[in-house]
């Protein structure tokens, strides 16, 4: 499945269990979770709804946030609400 616009010309490739989605690099996992069927409730990282655990690939997202730091979040165990895939793969499952 393809989230975003052909103009980027880098995609990432983002996987939920074991479905695989081409995103543009540089953009936000949100959607493709959300469309996936992780639950989110506040959007702005302060509830924890949206957790997910990373299996491969944690380096490619953005780093931890405040709001992620304050949950007590690490670099395996992230927010879906708050990652931006930068680029590369990452593989995800939700807890």
């Amino acid at each position: 499945m393809y989230f975003g616009c052909r103009q980027f010309s880098y995609m990432a490739k983002f996987i939920i269990d074991s479905t695989e989605f081409e995103i543009p690099d540089g953009t936000s996992i949100a959607a493709v979770c959300e469309s996936f069927g992780i639950p989110f409730s506040c959007n702005s990282g302060v509830c924890g709804t949206c957790q997910i655990e990373v299996l491969e690939g944690a380096d490619n997202l953005s780093e931890l946030n405040q709001e992620e730091r304050d949950l007590g979040m690490d670099k395996n165990n992230r927010l879906s609400c708050q990652c931006i895939i930068k680029s590369g793969v990452v593989k995800v499952t939700y807890k």
